[in-house]
């Protein structure tokens, strides 16, 4: 994941097609372990063991591999953050850009679910509903140390620990918060169209939405906190 994208970047079609190949590989992944350990368990943490690793595996090979491209964002909230600090910075990710990322990151992850549920036979909206004020209050802290940690290493220069560093979070959030540590508006809305042991009820994506949307704004804010921009150092 990069924070600036240098004068040389790939062009604009192939970036997109990076953010939708790798977000719908990584909704695949996710969606399709859980039906898989669902298959093969009946008990409930080695479910969520087995769809964690083989989840968070998933996303530090697609981030190392596809980051030169597009950056691998595969999320809709973390190219909005890369979009917001770098707004100010030659070369930095544009609005229409961060759109087209947006959008190429849905129809991935759409793509990928319907794949997911074509392999394992598993079709249909899901019907697991998930909301609650425990549940929001996972899904805003795993998405705002979501964006810390990669927008975090881009102002730190540390760049190349994005795979493990995101993957690391993610396996974390997924065990230590009441959501599941989704984090990800596209992937949210691709589980909604798969009844399977990662599905979530089309009626609770507004809550999931929501708290992400809370969780980005917070992300930013302890960014700028611990990590200011050169232009906000000097401000302080």
């Amino acid at each position: 994941m990069i924070l600036r994208i240098s004068p040389g970047r790939p062009p604009l079609g192939r970036r997109l097609a990076a953010e939708a190949v790798g977000t719908g590989l990584l909704a695949l992944a996710v969606i399709g372990s859980g039906l898989q350990a669902a298959v093969l368990s009946r008990d409930t943490g080695v479910q969520l063991l087995a769809n964690t690793m083989a989840s968070v595996c998933a996303l530090g090979v697609l981030i190392a591999l596809l980051a030169p491209v597009s950056g691998a964002h595969f999320n809709p909230l973390v190219t909005a953050g890369f979009w917001w600090t770098g707004r100010r910075a030659p070369g930095a990710l544009a609005g229409p850009e961060a759109c087209g990322y947006a959008l190429a990151q849905l129809a991935g992850g759409f793509a990928g679910s319907l794949l997911a549920g074509v392999m394992f036979g598993h079709t249909g909206a899901a019907g697991t509903a998930r909301t609650g004020t425990a549940v929001w209050t996972g899904e805003l802290v795993a998405t705002a140390v979501l964006l810390l940690v990669v927008l975090g290493l881009g102002r730190t220069g540390q760049q190349r620990y994005a795979p493990v560093a995101v993957a690391g979070w993610i396996t974390a959030g997924i065990w230590c918060t009441a959501s599941g540590s989704f984090a990800n508006p596209a992937l949210t809305a691709a589980r909604a169209v798969n009844d399977g042991f990662t599905g979530i009820a089309p009626a609770s994506l507004p809550g999931y939405l929501l708290a992400q949307l809370a969780g980005a704004v917070l992300g930013l804010a302890l960014l700028a906190l611990l990590f200011p921009a050169p232009e906000e150092a000097e401000a302080v």
